[in-house]
């Protein structure tokens, strides 16, 4: 975990350390890579902290830093400090911030974009505030979510993993859209609604993140084997 990641200079310092260091797991030439594939160790992961006006200006550039970065994280107390900002629970004031990192790091493809901190966590109240910020984060593009207590866990886990709705409209969607392609059809409609290929690609999406979480996607194409295209 990098904090106060600013620029792209800070993970060039961090890679050059690591490759000096550790070169059997970070190697630059290929020959050290040859060797690497020997061993079973892997190169470390880097994780940026998000924390200022500066870093959401770098965004780009930071993404492409390293090969070993592995995701950005946005620590909202911190950017909110740089920024003389007032947190609400609305959290309108981090919207374009909030944004900028979910759409920078999936343009740069890095598997992790974790979304702020949410300070509640005690009771009924704290873990509801808690569920409606890691939805609100996951329609901005984020898939996970900084926890301060073991209680955050479940909650985080299963607000971003697939619904048991929206995986079955997934399973549907595949189904459905390999027997029109069978059928030689382009377009087709689900539910009175124009299913094209980037729908197909965010329902492939949703079962793949279904299969990480552990979900039984097996037993829901079981569950819709009979759909077929409108």
């Amino acid at each position: 975990m990098l904090p106060k990641c600013q620029s792209a200079s800070d993970l060039h310092f961090i890679t050059d350390v690591l490759q000096h260091l550790l070169p059997q797991r970070h190697p630059t030439t290929p020959l050290q890579s040859q060797i690497t594939s020997t061993t079973p160790s892997s190169p470390l992961k880097i994780i940026a902290l998000i924390e200022s006006a500066k870093a959401i200006q770098n965004l780009p550039q930071i993404c492409a830093a390293s090969p070993y970065l592995s995701g950005l994280v946005f620590a909202a107390e911190d950017f909110a400090l740089d920024m003389s900002l007032t947190r609400t629970p609305s959290l309108t004031e981090f919207l374009y911030a909030r944004s900028a990192i979910a759409t920078a790091a999936r343009a740069a493809n890095l598997p992790s974009t974790i979304d702020l901190v949410c300070t509640a966590y005690k009771g009924e109240s704290g873990l509801k505030t808690l569920e409606e910020e890691c939805l609100n984060g996951k329609a901005l593009g984020f898939n996970g979510k900084q926890c301060i207590h073991p209680s955050q866990i479940e909650v985080c886990q299963r607000s971003f993993s697939p619904g048991e709705k929206e995986l079955d409209w997934a399973v549907r969607i595949l189904i459905g859209d390999q027997k029109a392609d069978e059928q030689g059809r382009g377009a087709w409609t689900l539910d009175g609604k124009m299913i094209d290929k980037p729908v197909v690609g965010k329902a492939e999406a949703v079962v793949k993140r279904a299969e990480a979480c552990g979900l039984d996607v097996e037993g829901v194409k079981e569950k819709w084997k009979g759909q077929e295209p409108e």
